[in-house]
């Protein structure tokens, strides 16, 4: 006998629906529960609800498994099946690890699962640890970034549905990469949701994408499990080592005990049984140490959260933009700020948000691995009118001395894929929705949004051309390029260097000493010194101390002298003392 299940708490009455039988009535249960045994339907099965006298034929909630798509039936499937090889896998924990972010669509030119098991290998040449996958669970369509999903226990069937994920993962784990997926339960696509059918998954409310998830209202204790369990899922029967949850600053929770710090113990308590680290990052945009600040200290206790602020010190510092949200940014005050307390807005004031914003880090306690930095990633990329890429901007000193900040601080680096060969192909932003009116109101909010900014609206690729998705596929003939070539060896061995010295790898900020001149700066960590020109011109810097040996230079034409150093113009070099 096969128990089918669904969480139905206002119906009056549901059904199952299976191919080729009629219906099966089901009985209601404790908690809004709804349940029907039915004989021989095992692994495999193709199944749907109905709901009340509807004879409309919905698609599991909790679904592992779309293969026609989000509007068509769920499929049986058996987590237990598959044959994994990675038995003696232990973990890869957070700190001291080099993170990767791919899309799994537009990483390989055939976007699936199987085909970026072939690239595993580059990665592990280049030194990663962690590779993370923006969203895979389903969405409306067949290409997307993702953030549409609508099925937060199915992974995308054109990628390659369960198996291939899991295919992913087990081969990651024999090349000794780690797995993080990205999450997103702050809201759901807006084609094909259809699990707020069944139950009050969903406030009246919205933020900027939508309704809000409903944590803290009527039978929002419901909501939270089928979150709760999507986590733990993923862990555990997905063999994913972490997971980066999207926007939590838009998951508004009045409980005493916020959802995040409810995974959080969760989570914990599942990498004690597993036997192997399970790390959880935010994104959030609150500046806000209280989410990574151990649950024993009054924090949520989650491992790590994305640091927009690095990225944009350096972002702004290396090319002088200064538009919206770039404002504050762009002085070597501003880096040195951040490079020394992960965050510049903490309690200060924010031009952009018209307040003070922020809290500050405590330097002592708070460990530089806990903030995620970045020279580039999904959203700093394509949530430019074109997509561009700084590469297609700055020049390869100025490429090579972020890429060296980036790796030298105290934060837990991460790559966006094809950064460490300066790709030159765009990441636009590109959707697939199938239904014309959506389709036609996507791309004409995309051209409101940046002519609002100053772009003309014929800039601004259509996010439902399929050309916009195809020139957004890396292309990995660049790497046998030499100006391409180049740049990446250049980004293998600074990961090497990063991993050889402790001092690169010492997440304790107060232990960072920042100093800067007339477009230039000094960072000391520990033995290790840091040199950065930024200017168009040779400069001939003073330094505390003296310098044993070169390390690592971005460019030929470095002068070492008995109390300085020359740097050509737009380069960095990292210098034992």
């Amino acid at each position: 006998m096969t128990e089918f299940t669904v969480w139905a708490p206002a119906a009056a009455r549901v059904r199952l629906r299976l191919p080729g039988v009629a219906d099966h009535e089901m009985r209601s249960g404790a908690g809004g529960w709804w349940r029907v045994e039915v004989p021989g339907a095992g692994t495999g099965t193709d199944y749907a609800f109905l709901l009340d006298d509807d004879d409309q034929a919905l698609p599991d909630p909790r679904s592992a498994w779309q293969p026609q798509g989000v509007h068509g039936p769920s499929r049986r499937y058996d987590h237990a099946a598959f044959d994994w090889t990675d038995q003696g896998w232990t973990g890869r924990q957070l700190p001291g690890s080099v993170l990767y972010e791919l899309h799994i669509g537009t990483f390989t030119p055939e976007g699936t699962f199987d085909a970026a098991i072939g690239r595993l290998d580059h990665l592990v040449d280049l030194g990663v640890d962690l590779v993370e996958l923006l969203p895979v669970n389903a969405f409306n369509g067949e290409h997307n970034w993702g953030y549409d999903g609508v099925c937060w226990y199915a992974p995308h069937e054109p990628y390659g549905g369960p198996d291939g994920l899991k295919r992913f993962v087990d081969a990651a784990h024999a090349k000794g990469l780690g797995v993080i997926l990205d999450v997103v339960y702050n809201h759901f696509g807006p084609s094909g949701a259809y699990a707020p059918r069944f139950a009050p998954y969903l406030t009246e409310q919205s933020n900027t994408w939508g309704r809000t998830v409903n944590l803290d209202g009527p039978h929002s204790d419901g909501v939270r499990r089928y979150i709760v369990d999507s986590v733990l899922m993923w862990l555990r029967d997905y063999h994913v080592d972490g997971l980066r949850l999207d926007a939590v600053h838009a998951m508004p929770d009045s409980r005493a005990t916020h959802l995040l710090e409810e995974v959080a113990t969760e989570v914990e308590a599942l990498s004690t049984h597993l036997g192997r680290p399970l790390s959880l990052i935010a994104e959030s945009d609150l500046n806000d140490p209280k989410l990574i600040t151990p649950r024993e200290g009054g924090g949520y206790g989650l491992h790590a959260q994305w640091n927009d602020d690095a990225h944009h010190a350096l972002h702004t510092l290396l090319t002088g933009e200064r538009q919206g949200y770039y404002g504050d940014f762009g002085s070597l005050e501003c880096l040195t700020e951040v490079l020394t307390g992960a965050f510049f807005h903490a309690g200060t004031w924010s031009s952009f948000r018209n307040r003070s914003h922020g809290r500050p880090v405590d330097r002592q306690r708070t460990p530089g691995h806990r903030f995620v930095a970045y020279l580039q990633n999904h959203d700093q990329i394509g949530n430019r009118a074109t997509g561009d890429r700084i590469s297609q901007t700055l020049s390869a000193g100025l490429l090579r001395v972020g890429a060296t900040l980036l790796m030298t601080a105290p934060f837990t680096p991460m790559l966006f894929m094809g950064e460490e060969w300066a790709a030159s192909t765009p990441w636009q932003f590109f959707t697939s929705h199938p239904e014309p009116e959506l389709a036609t109101a996507v791309a004409a909010g995309r051209r409101r949004e940046f002519a609002a900014h100053g772009w003309p609206p014929g800039d601004v690729p259509d996010p439902q051309d399929p050309q916009t998705f195809v020139r957004s596929r890396l292309d990995w003939a660049e790497l046998d390029k030499p100006e391409h070539r180049e740049m990446y060896d250049f980004y293998r061995r600074l990961i090497a260097l990063r991993k050889r010295r402790p001092d690169l790898s010492d997440p304790r900020l107060h232990q960072v000493d920042v100093r800067h001149g007339d477009q230039f700066l000094l960072m000391r960590r520990g033995g290790t010194l840091v040199v950065a020109n930024l200017a168009g011109k040779p400069q001939r810097i003073n330094l505390p101390g003296v310098v044993r040996r070169v390390l690592l230079a971005t460019s030929e034409g470095v002068t070492v002298m008995r109390d300085g150093i020359e740097l050509p113009p737009e380069s960095a070099a990292v210098v034992a003392l």
